[in-house]
C-alpha cells in the first residue's frame, strides 16, 4: 500500500474513534473559556467591605460561618473541595464537595453570595475524570494522541497536492528554456 493511501486510511478511520471524546473536549473547553463571562458556569466573585486589607476573621471563624449555610452541607474541613482566598477582593470562597460555593467577606464575616458552581463539573467532563479515574488515561489520552496523528496526516494530505503542483511548475519552468532553444535552432 502506498504511503499516501495509508495516511488517508488512518485519517479516515481515526475520525470515528475520537468523535465523542473530542466533541466533549471541544464543547467543555469552549464553556471553560467563557466561565468568567457566564454566571451559570461559575458565579462571579463579589467584593468584600475592605478589599486588600488584612482579614479580621480567622479561617476557623469564616469556616464556622460557612458551616451554617445549608446548601454547602459542611460538617468538617474534609467536606470542602477547596478554599479560595481572594485578598484583592476581601473575600474567601468556600467550595463544598457538592459544588456549592459561599463567598464570605473577610472583614465582616457577612455571607455575600451562595451559588452552585458548574465549572468544576465541566472541567471534570473536559478531562474525562467525571466518568471514572481510569477514563482520563484510557480514553481521553489515546484520543488526544489519535487527534495529534490526524493533525499530522491532515497537514500532509493538505500540503501534498500543493507540493506536487509546485514540483510540476518548477519542472515546466526548467524545461521551458531548453524547449525554446530547440525551437530556435530548428
Amino acid at each position: 500500500m502506498k504511503p499516501q493511501k495509508l495516511i488517508r486510511q488512518i485519517h479516515h478511520w481515526a475520525s470515528p474513534l475520537i468523535m465523542l471524546p473530542l466533541g466533549l473536549v471541544v464543547v467543555t473547553g469552549l464553556m471553560l473559556m467563557l466561565k468568567k463571562d457566564i454566571t451559570w458556569i461559575q458565579p462571579p466573585t463579589v467584593r468584600g467591605e475592605a478589599p486588600s486589607a488584612l482579614p479580621e476573621q480567622s479561617f476557623e471563624e469564616l469556616f464556622a460561618i460557612a458551616m451554617q449555610i445549608e446548601e454547602l452541607d459542611l460538617h468538617a474541613w474534609e467536606d470542602l473541595a477547596r478554599v479560595d482566598v481572594k485578598p484583592d477582593k476581601g473575600v474567601v470562597k468556600f467550595i463544598a464537595s457538592n459544588n456549592w460555593e459561599a463567598q464570605i467577606d473577610t472583614s465582616s464575616g457577612e455571607v455575600l453570595q451562595v451559588a452552585f458552581r458548574r465549572s468544576d463539573i465541566i472541567e471534570s467532563l473536559h478531562d474525562g475524570s467525571f466518568f471514572a479515574s481510569w477514563t482520563k488515561k484510557a480514553i481521553f489520552l489515546p484520543s488526544g494522541i489519535v487527534l495529534f496523528a490526524m493533525w499530522g496526516t491532515g497537514i500532509y494530505l493538505f500540503a501534498l497536492p500543493h507540493f506536487k503542483n509546485w514540483q510540476k511548475e518548477r519542472k515546466k519552468r526548467a524545461s521551458l528554456p531548453a524547449r525554446r532553444a530547440s525551437e530556435t535552432n530548428s
